[in-house]
């Protein structure tokens, strides 16, 4: 029996996303870092608590949130992800279901207007849900949400409305993750590295220099790719839908996307619609 695993991009086995939350200030600085060493991911953005313009915060306040200019002015055109995150950040699994549906598709509606796209992504508000919430956001849209429960590892998620990043970046854990991650290599499945934060809290502990640090230690490398959290679910789920014959030896692209994968050691790359002969 064959042995078949995905592959991301140009054949790489390796993936970076991040992800980060409630459309603060600090989020221009944490682009501008990203943008510089090639990094990607995705902002998760609650539209109903975009600041007035003209706020002017007390000295001292950590957590500014932007005004809708700012936002977008920070993220249209930055290659950088817009999800939702609620419209206004309450603890979802204390609503009624219609009240959450109502969180997510107003939030959807504001944030498509605003940016001109399709949002299908969310992060939870305070990381807490309930399997009514899972239910929920479902049926709105939402194909993956990311949690706060971090996993430590560098397996693609199994459950994509449930979603555990890797670490945050005050983990203890970060560096040493990251250099496992960026000096090994994958035997078999592939590897997906998915931080996450507040970039407000960089500022609140003195420590930008941990994600530059993370930054300039992982970016520019060819055997990573970098991508958004929609982008490695898009990948993922056109890889899952590859049709294989029973033994094996015949594939089939049903999709527009072209794809990597790897057989038995042997690497390959299938065009959008495209069948092919493997070993």
């Amino acid at each position: 029996m064959a042995s078949i695993f995905l592959r991301f991009p140009q054949g790489r086995a390796k993936a970076l996303t991040l992800s980060y939350d409630d459309g603060v200030e600090q989020d221009m600085r944490l682009v501008e870092i990203m943008n510089r060493h090639g990094l990607k991911g995705t902002f998760n953005l609650n539209s109903g608590l975009y600041a007035p313009e003209g706020t002017v915060y007390p000295k001292g306040q950590i957590h500014r949130r932007m005004t809708e200019r700012q936002v977008t002015e920070t993220f249209l055109n930055s290659g950088q992800e817009i999800a939702v995150h609620a419209l206004t950040h309450p603890f979802l699994e204390q609503l009624p279901p219609a009240m959450v549906a109502r969180e997510i598709i107003r939030d959807r509606e504001n944030l498509e207007s605003q940016f001109g796209t399709i949002v299908r992504g969310m992060a939870y508000p305070y990381g807490t849900y309930s399997d009514s919430v899972v239910e929920t956001i479902k049926a709105c849209g939402i194909v993956y949400a990311r949690t706060v429960e971090s996993s430590h590892s560098f397996n693609l998620p199994t459950d994509w409305l449930r979603l555990k990043p890797t670490c945050h970046h005050d983990s203890e854990a970060l560096m040493p993750l990251a250099k496992q991650f960026a000096e090994e290599s994958p035997r078999h499945a592939p590897w997906l590295f998915y931080l996450w934060g507040h970039s407000y809290e960089f500022e609140a502990n003195n420590n930008w220099h941990v994600i530059e640090e993370f930054a300039s230690y992982m970016g520019g490398r060819e055997d990573i790719w970098y991508a958004t959290n929609i982008e490695v679910y898009d990948y993922v789920d056109d890889f899952n839908r590859l049709q294989f014959s029973v033994e094996s030896t015949r594939v089939r692209n049903p999709g527009a996307r072209r794809l990597w994968f790897e057989c038995d050691g042997r690497l390959y790359e299938i065009g959008p619609g495209e069948t092919l002969e493997i070993a």
